[in-house]
């Protein structure tokens, strides 16, 4: 059955209405926890910058808030002039041809005590845009960002995974709808995320 765009937008908001999540059901749990994690900095109190912001942090209610998209803003050579208190990258390290240079961009970027928070997948089909070159687990993520200049010891990092999740996008980005299990199962983790700070 062919849907018109009204009627699938009409659709969508019906479903919403009865709790119908249409978010990927691979990040939810991700946007949940790192969204907490941004009320605990006190975001009234940050100038942040996203690279390729999404719906998902702007919206926070930041000091201020610059958005940067890569691939048109290459955060692999290009810094910007000013210093933030957080930058955030929401699963876009994993495209980066060059995720160092990127890494000790956002680092020079950062105030004193400054955050970066990270957010990239694994377990999950490659897709690239415009390359897919890199996956980290919780391990490997961290000591990538101390390689790239933060303190070991202010890293900070977590994962969920869930075999079902897995296996409901290896042909299509599965939404979480009714009945998509948030079980974190560690052994397959779908995302790794990391705050490190400055």
């Amino acid at each position: 059955m062919n849907l018109s765009p009204s009627q699938t937008a009409f659709a969508k908001r019906i479903l919403s209405t009865v709790g119908y999540d249409w978010g990927h059901w691979t990040r939810t749990v991700m946007y949940r926890e790192c969204k907490a994690l941004i009320r605990e900095l006190g975001p009234e109190r940050l100038d942040a910058m996203e690279i390729s912001a999404g719906d998902k942090f702007q919206q926070l209610p930041f000091r201020s808030f610059t958005e940067m998209n890569y691939p048109e803003y290459d955060i692999c050579k290009d810094r910007l002039p000013g210093e933030f208190d957080l930058i955030i990258a929401d699963q876009v390290w994993e495209h980066l041809l060059w995720p160092y240079r990127a890494t000790r961009n956002v680092h020079a970027m950062l105030r004193p005590g400054g955050y970066f928070l990270v957010t990239t997948p694994f377990l999950i089909r490659r897709h690239e845009i415009p390359y897919d070159c890199t996956r980290w687990t919780e391990m490997g993520m961290k000591h990538f960002l101390a390689e790239c200049g933060f303190d070991i010891e202010r890293i900070r990092t977590w994962s969920w995974g869930n075999r079902a999740c897995i296996k409901a996008n290896f042909s299509r980005w599965a939404r979480r709808g009714w009945f998509g299990s948030l079980r974190n199962e560690p052994d397959f983790p779908v995302t790794v995320w990391a705050l490190a700070q400055n």
